[in-house]
């Protein structure tokens, strides 16, 4: 593989970088994007690719059409992060998709508050009265009406 061909492929990534609209672009920060890492001593001469995933590149025009990739370009030395294979990048920024999320449950929280509190229905009817403070006298006192206590005698 020849130098040009490294060079070639790289001035393309890069233009296919910067015609992107400012509104496609990521608008977090991730370790990778912004740590300044230092060339590997291990990769030599290899051409230093940018971190770009191939699920951003354009679709079209591209000798393998499925991993958007032409005869000979260098890989990069993530691929098997960058590649289409890989993790997918998220359309939208974490921040919105946060607010989004709560907006949702808000709203979920909201329309149960609602049906309990405001769809209601009145009584049909009225709460029945008894005289007599609710008959304790006539049904005995409130000594005879309370619970039994268990017992743990066995009756044969």
């Amino acid at each position: 593989m020849s130098s040009s061909t490294s060079l070639r492929f790289a001035s393309v990534i890069r233009n296919v970088a910067l015609r992107r609209s400012p509104l496609s672009l990521r608008a977090y920060a991730t370790p990778a994007t912004y740590k300044q890492h230092e060339k590997d001593p291990q990769l030599a001469d290899y051409p230093d690719l940018p971190w770009l995933s191939d699920q951003e590149l354009p679709p079209r025009g591209w000798w393998d059409q499925q991993m958007r990739r032409n005869f000979g370009d260098p890989i990069h030395e993530y691929d098997e992060v960058l590649s289409m294979w890989g993790p997918d990048t998220p359309p939208i920024a974490p921040q919105k998709a946060l607010f989004q999320l709560s907006l949702a449950i808000s709203a979920f929280v909201g329309f149960g508050f609602l049906c309990k509190y405001a769809l209601v229905p009145d009584r049909p009817t009225i709460p029945r009265e008894y005289p007599y403070s609710g008959l304790v006298r006539e049904l005995g006192g409130l000594e005879e009406n309370k619970a039994r206590e268990e017992t743990e005698e066995i009756d044969e």
